[in-house]
């Protein structure tokens, strides 16, 4: 898969992990508005029970638990023991209350719990929502504490943990930038100033070398009331601060915060660079990473192919099955595309029907051979339009280049020709030429044509 398809933080929606939500509440009205709130929105499921005995056995007859809301008053259960069933159990917990008691409120938190709710305010149907959201989120999402204090390290990082992240640990600075180095998936990092060696200052100022701001979010963490620090994390690439000893809540809340930002940035960066339909990347970001990948491909002496792919008798399509179809048409060659390519392709949707693909490495004989693969590959398909199903094929413009110096747009103007020669020559085929030598042009027809 090429690397231009990797998502905002890399994750695989298909990862096996817990999906069900207990929900535990004996106020129906309550319980109905947050189940469909979640079912709705998050798309995940939601069990309700009213008593610990109905939660118990939902918990012994089901698999793939992730989460627990409950509240307090159940009828088989006082307030202690309705937090001590869940956590015996070993299941994250939120507790959502009806009545706000400051007293209870801080000896719940005490506890190995998540948060404590309060469910007759304002909004707090939204922000249980997000709060599901971000804990599920959080599961594919790595962070790293740093901190030459065994305690502070365990206890932020066990913080980290009960939050949903996967969480490595640094005794120092040199050892957080090897983290950094070897584990791609962490995302945020908490790092503490004074530790010696590479003060954390010093530390994120070296971690922004290997990542930048929209890759890894860093909050800077001190006891120190030197007014000068706070501005010094700041400019040296943190994302935020933390002064010790700080609540379990907003540590809470300045991580999330932190980790929602970065995932709104990746989201508009998707929408900058992303084609909306098929989830390929678009004709920008193509041109863009093309681009830079060229010069050193030159200078490293490697052949290059550049080709333009366009779906044959795409209006037929249209007009015969609906622009629905068109649409699955679009996704499912996106998809044989995008399964074809190897890592260190680019492929893009260039508009309409067609696409193209920057493949590096391989001469002309080879670049025919792979193609020729993905021209069959396509043909191969079949789109399930319920009552009938479309095949459809594809016509292939090539170019190989040899190595020398020449534009991305003479590259993509001359796989451009060959794909007009290609459907002028009956259309699902591959024709392939060499920009130095534009006499060798020639084609791969299928063994047999439609």
């Amino acid at each position: 898969m090429p690397a231009l398809l990797q998502g905002a933080f890399d994750s695989d929606p298909g990862d096996a992990l817990p999906q069900r939500i207990l929900l535990v509440e004996n106020s129906r009205t309550f319980t109905s508005m947050l189940r469909e709130a979640i079912e709705q929105r998050l798309e995940l499921p939601v069990s309700v029970a009213t008593s610990l005995a109905e939660a118990g056995r939902l918990l012994d007859e089901e698999q793939g638990w992730f989460l627990v809301l409950t509240g307090l008053v159940l009828a088989d259960g006082d307030r202690d023991g309705v937090v001590e069933f869940f956590l015996s159990r070993g299941l994250p917990t939120v507790v959502v209350s009806g009545v706000y008691d400051e007293d209870l409120r801080k000896r719940v938190l005490q506890q190995q719990i998540i948060d404590y709710v309060l469910k007759n305010t304002p909004g707090s149907i939204d922000y249980l929502v997000w709060l599901v959201q971000r804990l599920e989120r959080n599961r594919r999402i790595a962070a790293l504490v740093v901190d030459d204090s065994l305690s502070a390290r365990m206890y932020a990082a066990s913080l980290l943990r009960m939050y949903g992240h996967d969480v490595y640990e640094a005794a120092d600075g040199a050892e957080g930038l090897k983290a950094i180095e070897a584990h791609p998936a962490i995302r945020l990092a908490v790092v503490d100033q004074e530790m010696p060696g590479m003060e954390g200052v010093e530390f994120t100022r070296r971690l922004r070398t290997l990542r930048s701001r929209d890759k890894v979010a860093v909050i800077g963490i001190s006891g120190n009331t030197d007014p000068s620090l706070i501005p010094r994390f700041l400019k040296n690439g943190a994302n935020d601060f933390l002064r010790k000893p700080f609540s379990r809540e907003e540590f809470f809340c300045r991580v999330s915060q932190n980790v929602d930002q970065l995932e709104l940035i990746g989201t508009l960066q998707d929408l900058a660079t992303r084609d909306f339909l098929t989830g390929l990347p678009n004709r920008r970001c193509f041109l863009e990473q093309s681009q830079r990948q060229l010069p050193q491909l030159h200078l490293d002496g490697e052949q290059v192919a550049v080709a333009m792919i366009d779906i044959d008798h795409f209006k037929h399509i249209n007009d015969t099955h609906g622009h629905e179809a068109g649409d699955d048409a679009l996704r499912a060659v996106a998809a044989a595309v995008a399964a074809h390519a190897r890592d260190q392709d680019l492929i893009a949707r260039f508009g309409g029907e067609e696409f193209c693909l920057l493949v590096p490495g391989l001469d002309q004989e080879a670049a025919m051979t792979y193609f020729e693969g993905l021209r069959q590959a396509i043909a191969a398909l079949e789109v399930n339009l319920g009552e009938t199903t479309l095949r459809m094929t594809v016509s292939i413009g090539l170019c190989c280049l040899r190595p020398q110096r020449d534009s991305l747009h003479r590259l993509i103007s001359e796989a451009d020709r060959q794909l007009y020669l290609a459907k002028a020559g009956g259309r699902n085929r591959v024709n392939c030429t060499t920009v130095a030598t534009s006499t060798n042009a020639r084609a791969r027809e299928p063994a047999l044509a439609p």
